[in-house]
């Protein structure tokens, strides 16, 4: 996992395309992959890459899928545990499972511009769920659950900033639902696959763990 802000941009550069990892950053032209759209190091920009085999490509699907939810290998086998033991298809269920994840539903609400500071927030305590206080990141939340900030917290700068941006603009997948007056939030339904914003093929993914 990356360590600092720089390293996150080298991710992104490696994985070849945006893994929105630092926030507001990733929509400026300010952003690495932009400005240097080739893998970093020395040889980054030159040369064709190296072809990769099946192994590889399916690896680098897990490691992109692991990078932009920041979850640990750990955390991310038993999500696919999980997944595999639902029915359905199983990579359909594993990012289903990683869409509900707390700390990224309250980045796709809105009230945090990226996965790593929704992980911060989540865990300084700010959260309500179910009128009952949560602060882990991972847990995994369901269709109905009702998620506010705790009522101490609201005045604070950073949420009074955030209230007034999404007044403004509260682009909010489909399965969520935001009063932004409130700053509180619903699962109305299971998140949609096409609204997840991660371009990996899922399966690929699982298939990696079936080897």
């Amino acid at each position: 996992m990356a360590t600092n802000g720089e390293s996150k941009c080298k991710l992104c550069r490696r994985a070849g395309e945006k893994l929105f990892l630092k926030g507001e950053k990733c929509a400026t032209p300010k952003c690495p992959v932009v400005r240097k759209p080739y893998a970093p190091g020395v040889h980054g920009g030159k040369g064709r890459q190296k072809s990769l085999s099946e192994y590889g490509k399916q690896l680098l699907q897990k490691q992109k899928v692991r990078r932009i939810y920041g979850v640990s290998e750990k955390q991310f086998r038993k999500h696919l545990k999980e997944a595999t033991s639902k029915k359905g298809v199983a990579g359909d269920n594993l990012v289903g499972r990683l869409e509900l994840r707390l700390d990224n539903v309250v980045f796709r609400l809105g009230l945090a511009d990226s996965r790593a500071r929704a992980r911060q927030i989540v865990k300084h305590g700010h959260f309500i769920i179910n009128g009952k206080k949560l602060d882990i990141p991972s847990a995994c939340l369901k269709v109905g659950d009702e998620i506010s900030i705790k009522q101490t917290k609201l005045e604070k700068k950073y949420f009074a900033d955030k209230k007034m941006i999404l007044g403004k603009n509260a682009g909010t997948p489909s399965w969520l639902s935001l009063d932004p007056k409130k700053m509180t939030g619903k699962i109305l339904a299971a998140p949609v696959k096409d609204e997840t914003e991660v371009s990996v093929d899922m399966q690929e993914v699982v298939e990696f763990y079936s080897r």
